[in-house]
Parts: C-alpha cells; structure tokens; sequence
C-alpha cells in the first residue's frame, strides 16, 4: 500500500503539486475569512460556546436597526437617482447626433476613477454650510443670511455618493445601446411613432436588463461605501451600516457583534448579485439583430444642445468643480477665504511632502501595499485561470467560484471576516502590513481573475501541447509560450488592481495599525482633524497619481483599458 502511494506521489507532474498548493492559498484566502465571520457571530468571546446573543446585541437597539433601514433607503435613492442621470446620458451618447460625446466619456470617467471620500471632501469645500463654495456665493448675490445648500444632511449624502455611481448604469447603458440595431426603430418610425415614443417603447426596452444590472450594482456599491457616509452621514447624524460597524470595533472591539452584524449586509448582496447575474444573462435577447446591424443616430435638432448641457453640467458636478475646489482650497491658508493672493501659499504641500512624516509613510505603504497585492492576486489568478480553462483538475467551477467570490463581499465585510480569522493567536496579524496585503488581495482578486481568464481562454492550447511533444513539461509550456503571449494584457490586468489598491478604504479602515496607515485613511484622519487645507493637498495629489496610471494603462493598452474591469 505504502508503496503504491509512493509510486503515485512520484508520477505526480510537479505543476499539479503547485496547483495543489494554491487551491490551499485559495481556501486561505477566501473560505476562511468568510467561515470565521459566520463562527465569530455565533460564538460567545468569554466561553467560546454557541450563542446567539451576538445577534441580539447587534439588533438590540433601536438605532441599529435604524441604521439598516437608512442604508437601504439611501441605497435606493442614490439608485433612482443615477438611474435619472446616466440613462438619458447613456443614451444621448449611444444613440443621438448630440455633440461633445468624447467629452462627456472622458468626464465620466474622471468622475468613475475619483475615489468618492475625495469627492466629499471636495464637496465639504463646495457646499459646506457656512464656508462652502456654493452658499457662499448664494449669500452674496442674494443677500440671504443662510446658505442654500447643506451637505452635512441625507440629500447631500444621496447627492454625493450618486455622482460618484452613476457611472456604473451609464457603462451598463452605453455599452447595450451600442449594440442595438436601428431596424426596429426605424419600423416604428415608418408606422408613425415619433422619436421619444420609439425611445420609451423601443429602444429603452430592449437594454432594460442592462439597466437593471447596472442598478443594481450602483446599490450594492452604495450601500456598502465607507468613505462618503464617514464624512457626510456622521456630522449629519445619519447613522448607516458602515458607520455603525466602525462603531463596534471602538474600544472594546466587539468583534463578534460587528459580524453579526455585518451577516445581512452580505446576505442583500449576495441575493442582489445573483439577480445580478440572471437579469445580465438574458442580455442575449437585447439587441435582437445582432451586433451586426445598422445604428443610425437621432437627430435632435436643437435638442442636442439641451442634451449637451444636461450631460455637461453632471460631469461638471462629479469630476470639474470637486478638483477645482480641490486645487483652491490646497494652495490656500485658509479655504474659505476665496481666491487671493494674500491667500496663497505652497505650505500646504510642503507640509505634506517635507514635514508630515506620517504622510510620506502612508503613500509608501499604499503603493508597497498595491503593488504586492496586484502581483500576489494576479499570480494566483493566472494560476486557477490556468487550471480552469485547461481542465486539469476536477471541480474547475469551484475554483473559478472562489475566485469570483469576494466580488459579492463588501470591502468592510471581507475585513471583519479577516480580522475574526487572522488577528487573533496564532497569527496575531491585525495592523501588520501582511494582514493588509492579503485582505487587498482577495478584495481584488476577482478582477485579476475575470482579465487572467479572458486572457488564457485566447492562447490556443495546440501551441502548449506542441513543446509538450517536443520534450518540455507544462511549466515549460508556460514560461515559453503562454508568458510571452500574454505579457501586455497581464500588465494590463496587473494595473487594474493596483488602481483600485491604491485608493482602497473599505477594508483599509479596519484593518490598519499605526505603521501600516494609507493614503486613503490618512486622508480620513486629516479631514476628521479639521486639517482640511492639508487634507485637499494630499488628496490632490492622490489624485494626480491615480490619473498618471490610469493614463500609462491607456497609454499602453488601448482605449479600452479601463472596461477591461467589467468583462
């Protein structure tokens, strides 16, 4: 017996040892994170025995359930309101003659890759209640004694969380309006219907399930964001289900509360992506003729011009004035002062750049952090993509499931599981930077793994099994061929997720000490400190950086760089 088995583990191929061990690495990462959050809310922290009294204290008070039920409402009206924005947007750029559509892309995009507690902040500049931008102006050109807006209150936190989401329906929209032939529009119109009855009766129709896809995921991203409601909905007094997590984990940390907690929150997830899913695989039925078809564009006559403005002024809430604001008020002593020059000054980034130790190590470790992470998910990736698509092992599906699966975990989620499985003895790894590498890893490793696995199905495998005839093992195969071949989209793909890594808050939040701190939350704790001028400094420069890669992805890959996230 034990030497059949000796005889097997020697015709093992080394490759299928390797693959082994990252199925290990896989469990590791995404099983028991998972498995620990579900454990901790059952298991009473003095005696270790199951109990049910986790959940109790999590729904106990009357404010904790209000929390949740705030989340869902303002999920719901941020959805309806990006719903209201990108879909005539979408469509105006699909389907009509409007002009500056390359424009309003661009913006789009600014606003899709500016991280959203930037946007607030910015926000914070433009309408804070007394100083902010807006009122400002109000006040001096009606002579009123109060500002118009207020940021600090539920719309204000609808409004900013939505401009910063309506990008996800208006990709969803675009790219199914794009793919819609114009015969059956054109058949209306011959029987008499005009061009606003054909676009609610027709057109609108047929990308309805790319509508709702994209809905959906603009609530899930909405109730789940950590960022804009910890500068909005706190000094509003809004309580929601990210900030009343970070709640529970203020001293005492009640670790086992929090992920209790946190169960429903992934529970609507999970269901919402599933519908998700269902609504986008129908999508075949969408265009009806295939992507072959005519697509004439609308004539709007001087409608366009009313289309252009509306989908300017957006873009300009989302991503021109926020950097605007964001310019000022980092060059400035004080930022409601205005413009002046006996306002300006560069000591903001100096401060920033020379004086702020703590700034400097916090830029060093998010970069550090991204990059070991991007490596890290897409080695992986690539691995089970390899696996996967190649058949060599059984159950392939649960290893492209696991992939998939934190893409329906909230970032906050992923971290109370990480913190429940590895901050505790034996591992002890809370506030260490392996704990923050590993949690941006598995956040992240969904998109490594959709762009691996496009990119693997690509490679013909006759090309692989021809040096496998000549001799060479599968490593080889892979190091001399599929390498190669696949050098320019894995870069891609490893850029993708460093983006994302860099501006992480979510999952950052909750897992950092004092010597592991981001970007992303030194942010946070300058804006939380009242230190705003600084604050807009080091997120002006946040974003500049974002934008420089984001720049050298369409530099080297093409224009469609950025949708590789979705494919």
């Amino acid at each position: 017996m034990r030497g059949s088995l000796t005889a097997r583990l020697r015709n093992l191929e080394p490759s299928l040892l390797l693959w082994i061990v990252l199925v290990a690495i896989l469990v590791f990462l995404v099983v028991n994170p998972l498995v620990r959050l579900l454990i901790s809310s059952l298991t009473d922290p003095a005696s270790g025995h199951f109990t049910l009294s986790n959940f109790f204290a999590a729904y106990g008070r009357p404010r904790y359930i209000t929390a949740l039920t705030n989340t869902v409402v303002m999920g719901l009206w941020v959805t309806a309101l990006c719903v209201a924005t990108a879909v005539p947007m979408a469509w105006a750029v699909s389907r009509t003659d409007m002009p500056g559509k390359m424009l309003i892309r661009l913006l789009t995009l600014g606003a899709f890759i500016t991280p959203p507690y930037l946007g607030a902040l910015a926000w914070i500049f433009l309408a804070g209640p007394n100083a902010g931008w807006l009122n400002t102006a109000y006040k001096l050109m009606t002579g009123a004694e109060s500002g118009l807006f207020n940021i600090f209150s539920f719309p204000g936190l609808v409004f900013i969380i939505a401009i910063y989401s309506y990008p996800y329906i208006f990709v969803f929209t675009s790219a199914a309006l794009d793919t819609v032939s114009s015969e059956m529009e054109d058949a209306a119109n011959i029987h008499g219907a005009g061009t606003w009855r054909t676009t609610f009766r027709i057109t609108l129709p047929l990308v309805l399930p790319a509508i709702m896809g994209g809905a959906i995921i603009t609530f899930l991203e909405a109730i789940a964001l950590f960022g804009s409601p910890a500068m909005i909905a706190i000094p509003a007094r809004y309580n929601v289900v990210t900030t009343q997590l970070l709640e529970f984990f203020s001293y005492p940390v009640r670790v086992e509360v929090a992920a209790a907690y946190a169960l429903p929150l992934l529970a609507i997830t999970i269901a919402l992506y599933s519908l998700q899913q269902r609504i986008i695989g129908r999508r075949g039925h969408v265009t009806m003729t295939g992507k072959g078809g005519d697509r004439r564009k609308i004539e709007l006559g001087r409608w366009r011009w009313v289309a252009f403005a509306g989908s300017l002024l957006v873009c300009l809430l989302a991503a021109v004035l926020p950097v605007l604001v964001l310019l000022q008020a980092s060059f400035a002593k004080t930022w409601g002062r205005g413009l002046s020059l006996n306002n300006l000054t560069f000591q903001n980034f100096y401060y920033i750049l020379f004086e702020n130790q703590a700034a400097w190590r916090a830029a060093l470790n998010s970069f550090w952090f991204a990059g070991a992470s991007a490596t890290l998910a897409l080695g992986l990736a690539l691995a089970i993509a390899y696996i996967v698509n190649r058949r060599l092992m059984p159950f392939g599906g649960v290893l492209s499931f696991l992939c998939l699966a934190p893409f329906v975990v909230p970032g906050i989620v992923l971290a109370i599981g990480f913190y429940a499985a590895y901050a505790p003895p034996p591992f002890a790894l809370y506030g260490t930077a392996a704990i923050m590498i590993l949690a941006f890893t598995t956040r992240f490793l969904p998109i490594a793994y959709a762009n691996a696995s496009a990119s693997i199905r690509g490679v013909n495998p006759e090309m692989e099994e021809a040096v496998r005839i000549l001799g060479g093992g599968r490593l080889t195969a892979i190091r001399r061929v599929v390498a190669p071949l696949l050098k320019g989209s894995l870069f891609g793909a490893w850029l993708l997720v460093f983006i994302p890594a860099t501006r992480e808050l979510s999952t950052a939040v909750f897992l950092y000490g004092p010597n592991t701190r981001v970007m992303s939350v030194m942010l946070l704790n300058l804006t939380d400190e009242g230190v705003l001028e600084p604050a807009a400094a080091f997120g002006l420069l946040l974003l500049i950086i974002i934008i420089a890669i984001v720049g050298l992805g369409y530099l080297l890959m093409g224009r469609d760089f950025m949708e590789r996230r979705s494919e």
